[in-house]
């Protein structure tokens, strides 16, 4: 009995050692599969032939940016990864880029859709002749062309544009109960002030006491009553008083032509 016992324990040993052998072949191939198949679906996922970006939406209150922009300006990247690969934070600069765009949201959508969000700057007047003023003083690359009917001009120093937008708030309430607004404000480097009225009369006041200055052409305008349509210029650069600036009419333009 023992003879036999022993006969099949021994005999247990090789199967046992088989079924092992095929187990760890059997793990080894489910492995290499996994491995296989995670390869296979990041190389899928990350080919630009495979899963292109290749749809764009454009969202948003827009009146002076086009879905052909921002269109322009992500196929102007150096290359436009895959759904997987593209860094979301590139394409939100590049439409930064675009003038009048203040702010932007860029997301993905599976599998190939781009959808960007994006908000206007508002613009409240013309800085320099070259650029725009939001509301707060902020200077933003829009085009002059496209401010508002009416936009006023403000000129000054860099880093000066809300001091100037400010000044012109101010003294446009001031200049309210004689009827009339300001088409230009001026800042120059030497920080003196000059106004430019809707009638073209343009007022100097200097680089101290501006409020009290405006003040006194208000009491002064005032006084003019029909003479301001012949007023070029008021220079109030002074302690008291104001020197006026005529517009010379035709006969005496005429004699110094002669």
């Amino acid at each position: 009995m023992l003879e036999e016992k022993y006969r099949v324990e021994e005999d247990a040993q090789p199967t046992s050692s088989k079924q092992q052998w095929i187990g760890g072949v059997f793990l080894l191939l489910v492995i290499i599969s996994i491995v296989t198949l995670v390869y296979s679906t990041f190389s899928w996922m990350t080919d630009d032939q495979r899963l292109p970006l290749s749809r764009l939406m454009v969202e948003g209150d827009l009146q002076h940016v086009s879905s052909q922009q921002v269109q322009t300006v992500l196929a102007d990247l150096p290359q436009l990864g895959t759904f997987m690969t593209q860094d979301v934070n590139q394409l939100q600069q590049a439409v930064r880029t675009i003038p009048w765009v203040a702010q932007v949201s860029v997301r993905k959508q599976w599998p190939d859709l781009v959808k960007v969000y994006i908000v206007e700057y508002k613009a409240q007047a013309i800085w320099n002749g070259n650029s725009l003023l939001t509301p707060q003083g902020k200077v933003f690359n829009g085009h002059p062309e496209d401010a508002p009917e009416n936009a006023v001009n403000l000129y000054g120093p860099e880093g000066s544009s809300e001091q100037v937008l400010s000044v012109w708030r101010s003294s446009t309430e001031k200049l309210k109960p004689l009827g009339r607004t300001i088409t230009s404000v001026v800042l120059n480097d030497r920080r003196a002030w000059q106004l430019i009225l809707d009638n073209g009369i343009r007022l100097e006041l200097g680089k101290d006491a501006r409020e009290d200055r405006l003040n006194r052409f208000i009491l002064l305008y005032s006084r003019l009553g029909d003479k301001v349509d012949k007023i070029s210029y008021i220079d109030l650069r002074y302690d008291t008083g104001a020197a006026v600036g005529w517009i010379p009419d035709d006969d005496s333009a005429q004699e110094r032509n002669k």
